[in-house]
């Protein structure tokens, strides 16, 4: 059974850094597409970078491009958002999903497996 769960979420100053974990079970993550997308109070989910089966890494989201980054753990089969200078809009609800092609545009409507989300929230 395909299952992901995220962890790392919390409470940071502006400025602050954090970790996401996505550990992926049911599935390895050299098979799929992987994506982190966030969904921020009143707004719609966004995709934020996702990875495909070869390894490489697309930012779709210009605002975080030199702050997140995305890895991939093939030994512990998870994937990791590293967020690093975090602002207050970057609040959100992060999900990291999954899906079983080569490639697809990084947005919500090319992913069917979903976690359950971690919550994000920077704050003074």
């Amino acid at each position: 059974q395909l299952q992901l769960v995220e962890s790392g979420g919390g409470l940071v100053r502006p400025g602050g850094s954090l970790t996401l974990s996505c550990e992926v079970s049911g599935f390895s993550v050299t098979q799929y597409l992987i994506g982190w997308f966030r969904q921020a109070p009143g707004k719609e989910r966004e995709g934020v970078s996702c990875i495909n089966k070869f390894g490489r890494v697309t930012t779709y989201r210009p605002s975080v491009v030199h702050r997140f980054s995305m890895l991939r753990d093939e030994a512990n089969n998870r994937v990791y958002l590293q967020m690093e200078d975090l602002k207050p809009e970057d609040t959100a609800v992060y999900y990291c999903a999954a899906e079983p092609t080569v490639q697809a545009m990084c947005i919500p409507s090319s992913f069917t497996s979903w976690g359950q989300g971690t919550q994000v929230t920077v704050s003074s």
